[in-house]
């Protein structure tokens, strides 16, 4: 079974959407993992606007990038520059993927507004995920 490691700054939004996706489409085909740089906790926002596509991540946690030093992972997959940048080594052969998200716990405006950045951000790391899974483990 493949293993995937998603990062980000925090662990809070962008890695926990992704996260969430890439189990939905893998159909158990992938262990999915997601972590940080640092941790954040899992912000409500993106477990707002998950649970409006149907896909519950109330239970998942935000994890540092230590907890899985000595994991093998198939795939590692940033999701903001910062992570790129930040990334450590990992002593395996895993294949790096990068795809830069907006952020969308820095979102202003309204508390609807707000919400649409996230809806947006959402939409785009699912268009993301689900072509992620077609193409690498499929």
């Amino acid at each position: 079974m493949k293993r995937i490691l998603v990062l980000c700054t925090g662990n809070s939004c962008r890695s926990q959407i992704a996260e969430g996706y890439l189990k939905h489409y893998a159909k158990g085909k992938a262990e999915v993992y997601s972590a940080g740089i640092e941790t954040h906790g899992v912000n409500p926002g993106a477990i707002a606007v998950m649970k409006e596509d149907g896909i519950d991540i109330s239970n998942n946690t935000s994890n540092n990038i230590d907890e899985y030093r000595n994991i093998y992972f198939d795939y590692v997959i940033t999701v903001c520059d910062n992570a790129k940048e930040q990334c450590p080594v990992f002593p395996s052969t895993a294949k790096m993927f990068h795809q830069n998200f907006p952020d969308p716990a820095k979102a202003t405006g309204t508390e609807d507004e707000i919400m649409q950045q996230f809806r947006n951000v959402r939409d785009e790391i699912k268009k993301f995920s689900k072509e992620f899974v077609t193409d690498n483990l499929f």
